[in-house]
């Protein structure tokens, strides 16, 4: 009885290992505050499942440079796997489909179902790599290295001031192609800096973090955010925020609940969802008055 009231709690536990938690944590803000501000421009422009695309190829990418490495003797960073697959796959889905004699969600719904279903089998070939596949697919920060935080860091840090510096051009090509062209901006250089650098983000994020929680912090953040109906600047910063919110948040929630982290992080985004709909609900009635 003593033993047990003696026990340090679980929030004792978590200061006294903070140095442990400290590197998942910081990554999983990182990437969620990019990737929640990058999720504004793939809801917006009807890319959903672009982004689940590119995060199952990312899945992939690490999967195949771990079966290169135990099969074939090649080494390759998985990082840099992940990287290259879901950057492919980013400017193979912006090849224009018509071409082909397909629709766009015909050759995205190859996309996702080959990538994932890919990333499975090569999966099921490296079986002393297996808990880091099952991590790759569903989630798992909990063993995010001070590498990969790097890389979160640095990457992030890159895209967020390239973005913020060529804000309004991208905005302007994003939801009106035909001005942009008038005005005489880059229209494909630009359209070209947003779809890689969401290839980029995703890939390495996923190899991180995992697919499934990288897809919703590029999805769920800006469909919360655009809920409440905001001007652009802050629909931007509010996905930004609500990224950011999910993946720290859902981290420190599947620690104190002993739940799996990926899954946490991509539950905590639909449950902002959710609330962001209950603060337009709120907000209703006042907006009618004004």
């Amino acid at each position: 009885m003593e033993t047990a009231l003696l026990e340090p709690s679980k929030w004792e536990q978590f200061q006294s290992a903070w140095e442990l938690f400290q590197d998942p944590i910081l990554c999983a803000l990182i990437a969620g505050c990019v990737l929640g501000f990058l999720s504004v421009y793939v809801v917006l422009r009807r890319m959903v499942f672009v982004s689940a695309a590119v995060t199952n190829t990312a899945g992939l990418g690490v999967a195949l440079a771990f079966f290169a490495e135990i099969h074939l003797g090649v080494h390759v960073d998985p990082l840099v796997g992940a990287v290259v697959m879901s950057v492919a796959a980013t400017l193979l889905l912006m090849v224009e489909p018509a071409r082909l004699r397909l629709s766009r969600e015909s050759l995205l719904g190859c996309a996702f179902a080959f990538a994932g279903g890919a990333a499975i089998l090569v999966g099921d070939r490296i079986a002393q790599e297996a808990h880091d596949i099952q991590g790759i697919l569903f989630g798992t920060a909990v063993l995010v290295t001070p590498d990969q935080l790097h890389a979160v860091a640095a990457v992030g840090a890159v895209l967020m001031v390239l973005h913020l510096w060529w804000y309004r051009g991208i905005t302007f090509v994003s939801f009106d192609r035909i001005g942009a062209t008038v005005q005489g901006l880059p229209v494909r250089l630009l359209d070209t800096v947003l779809m890689v650098s969401i290839g980029i983000m995703v890939g390495v994020c996923a190899r991180a973090l995992g697919a499934l929680p990288v897809f919703a912090f590029s999805t769920l953040s800006a469909i919360a955010a655009l809920v409440l109906d905001l001007r652009l600047p802050w629909t931007f910063f509010t996905a930004t925020v609500l990224g950011g919110i999910a993946g720290a948040g859902g981290y420190l929630f599947a620690y104190f609940y002993d739940f799996p982290v990926g899954g946490s992080q991509t539950v905590l985004s639909g449950v902002l969802v959710l609330l962001m709909m209950l603060v337009r609900l709120a907000r209703a009635p006042f907006l009618r008055k004004a």
